[in-house]
């Protein structure tokens, strides 16, 4: 879990991912902790080195826009990485409303009515709110279908689904550092981090990074049981209409072996759907209910 200083910590996290050489300052061998020291950043953003270690260790709370800004550059902050420095250090920047949990069901309508594609809706936590057959089936060997963050760093299954492992673990927990700069006090979003880093020391590590990247688009490569090699365009796309919420849909390149891929796995889904409905008609049977 993050302590109370959440702009130092940050400024911390980031200072150790730049190289002297990154930013024109010469490299003077092994140093004993990794990254810029605070004299440097302070150099490189004009502003004294007495008051950048008051940013980092939380005694001056209220950082100029002026200052964040130069030390965004300072740290070779890109836009995503920069608006997380900006939320953090100017609290009016970073009011916004709750994350939503409640799902419309005209979502649930749309992503029925996609039957071609796998399409599923995430929270501001990574949790699965509303998924169709196509999205289901995707997922169907992890053993629980409910948060991408716990499928991924608890379910071992996820090691063998992902064909690259290790970025799509970066790219979950970035994208949660984006929601939660979004969403500074919402306890769902701490239950999961807290259970993560209780549970994944892969999370924890990667966690203490603070690396920001909100997920927008991407190339996911999937190994499916039964379909094989998936090799999918990643598009999400924000609901206005729920803070924090975001439609995530797969497609494939028009005549590619993943587009056949996707083909089969809509056979299975709809034999699934098929199987579903035929288990509940037995079960209401058995007890007696004869309602079609």
């Amino acid at each position: 879990m993050d302590s109370e200083n959440k702009l130092g910590d940050y400024l911390r996290a980031r200072r150790a991912l730049v190289r002297p050489q990154d930013v024109g300052l010469p490299d003077d061998g092994p140093r004993r902790v990794p990254g810029l020291r605070r004299d440097e950043v302070a150099l490189l953003a004009g502003v004294s080195t007495d008051y950048y270690i008051r940013l980092e260790q939380g005694r001056e709370r209220h950082p100029s826009d002026q200052v964040l800004r130069s030390i965004a550059s300072a740290l070779r902050l890109d836009d995503a990485a920069a608006s997380h420095l900006f939320r953090l250090g100017l609290p009016v920047f970073g009011a916004g409303a709750a994350a939503s949990l409640t799902v419309a069901p005209e979502l649930l309508r749309l992503m029925d009515s996609m039957p071609d594609v796998p399409a599923f809706l995430v929270g501001a936590a990574q949790d699965i709110l509303g998924a169709n057959a196509m999205a289901r089936e995707l997922y169907r060997g992890f053993a629980r279908y409910d948060n991408l963050l716990r499928m991924i760093f608890l379910d071992p299954y996820a090691r063998s689904f992902y064909g690259d492992w290790d970025a799509a673990s970066r790219l979950a927990v970035s994208n949660l550092r984006a929601s939660s700069s979004q969403f500074p006090s919402d306890e769902h979003i701490e239950r999961v981090v807290g259970e993560l880093t209780l549970h994944s020391p892969a999370f924890a590590n990667l966690w203490a990074r603070y690396e920001v990247r909100p997920r927008t688009r991407e190339k996911k490569h999937f190994v499916h049981p039964r379909v094989g090699e998936l090799r999918l365009h990643f598009e999400t796309l924000a609901v206005a209409s729920a803070p924090g919420q975001h439609l995530s849909v797969y497609s494939a390149e028009p005549g590619s072996a993943s587009q056949d891929g996707l083909v089969l796995l809509r056979r299975l889904a709809e034999q699934a759907t098929a199987d579903a409905e035929n288990s509940d008609q037995e079960t209401a049977l058995e007890k007696g209910d004869t309602r079609p």
